[in-house]
Parts: structure tokens; sequence; C-alpha cells
């Protein structure tokens, strides 16, 4: 199945917390916050690029309870007006 973002909203692949801590703590899911950082999939046709500096394969960052979640192949993702981003996250 193909999702086509409308209007100014992208679609955002959610990136999933890890399963354990850095010290080897296995964490349950009722543990866990909800996620808050994705991956851009697509673009709406109306997103600003001079407003809204984003392209696909950006990881970002939104707040917590933002967006519309959907499941595409199995797949959880977002659905989230572009001004609702708060950051681009660069990892070196």
């Amino acid at each position: 199945m193909k999702v086509e973002p409308m209007g100014e909203r992208i679609l955002v692949k959610i990136i999933k917390q890890a399963d354990k801590t850095s010290s080897g703590i296995y964490l349950p899911e009722t543990a866990k916050e909800k996620p808050q950082e994705g991956e851009v999939v697509a673009l709406g046709p109306d997103v600003d690029e001079d407003e809204v500096p984003l392209k696909v394969g950006d990881i970002v960052m939104y707040p917590k309870y933002s967006g519309t979640e959907i499941k595409i192949d199995y797949e959880e993702y977002l659905l989230i007006d572009a001004g609702d981003v708060l950051a681009r996250i660069i990892r070196d």
C-alpha cells in the first residue's frame, strides 16, 4: 500500500525505542515512552521547503501526542502537519 500525504502534511516512519537499556536491562512495553523520533518518508504537495526545510530520509523530532498513527504493511507511521516538526536530528 502507498500513502501520499495531502496539503502540508508529512508521513513519518516511527523509530521505535530500544528494548533494553545500555546497562542490559530489558524494558517492558509499559515502561517505554511514546516515540518522538521518526524518518520522513513522504512530503505533501503543499509543504513549503523555505518554511520547513525537510526532505525524504531526514530524521525528525515531533511532539509526543501529535498527528495520526497509521499502520502500513505492519509498520507504524505518523501523519503530521509539517509545522509540527520540532527539529531535524543530525547524527555524526
